[in-house]
């Protein structure tokens, strides 16, 4: 429904395991998902935290080829969204050329190795103790499709730092691009987001900062979404509105 009344696509981006084989058992199941709903999109990349940067970009060359978007949305599994608001906020943006849209933060460069945070570029950023610029936090961000095509197409020689929110942040940083900083995308779980939702201004993405995301996602995600998502058709407008 989404895909042909809306105009959005979505797809859960998975690359491969480090040893992939037919007889996996994740690998089967993957396909028999991918048969039966088609919510899945394959990339040639090994899954680990420290190929993120290389993931994202990969994903964004995958969709530019697939799929003529005004916007291309990268989202954690584990937050929870509303569609329908966060497409009207997208909508909002859609004739601007170069937008960057998402919770903007800035946090400290960590320069002890033993962190998992370790960032071996931190003598770019100055002196011990600085932060990093301004970039959106990694649960959801979007870009226009203008910003999309400059990072396929330049992926090769765009620098990678150790967190992707950082790095597609800096991907961005020295062109002429309009940060939005889009605080109902970061909303926190019950009872911030439902108290929203009951005074009619639902959030267009919520999860618990101290998790990065739902905590226990598979046994929360439903009761996250009974209390706080949107109630109303009329956040998703038909496709061509938007």
């Amino acid at each position: 429904m989404l895909e042909k009344d809306k105009g959005i696509v979505t797809r859960f981006v998975i690359g491969r395991s480090a040893n992939p084989g037919p007889d996996s058992e994740v690998e089967r199941a993957m396909d028999a998902e991918e048969k039966e709903y088609n919510d899945i999109l394959r990339l040639n990349h090994v899954e680990g935290q420290d190929g993120l940067p290389l993931k994202i970009q990969m994903f964004l060359s995958s969709a530019l080829s697939t799929w003529d978007a005004d916007f291309y949305v990268k989202v954690d599994d584990d937050v929870h969204v509303n569609i329908g608001i966060t497409r009207s906020i997208l909508a909002r943006h859609r004739s601007k050329p170069r937008v960057y849209i998402g919770c903007m933060k800035s946090g400290p460069v960590i320069a002890n190795n033993e962190s998992k945070y370790y960032e071996p570029d931190h003598w770019k950023f100055g002196t011990a103790g600085n932060n990093y610029f301004r970039h959106a936090t990694r649960q959801l961000y979007a870009i226009t499709r203008d910003l999309a095509t400059y990072i396929s197409a330049n992926k090769h020689i765009l620098h990678k730092y150790t967190n992707e929110d950082v790095s597609f942040g800096s991907w961005l940083i020295g062109l002429d691009v309009e940060h939005v900083d889009e605080r109902s995308l970061c909303c926190g779980i019950p009872p911030d987001c439902e108290w929203k939702a009951q005074a009619g201004n639902p959030c267009g993405a919520s999860f618990d900062w101290n998790c990065s995301g739902v905590c226990n996602p598979a046994e929360r995600m439903e009761e996250v979404h009974r209390r706080c998502w949107e109630h109303r058709e009329a956040a998703l407008p038909q496709a061509q509105e938007s």
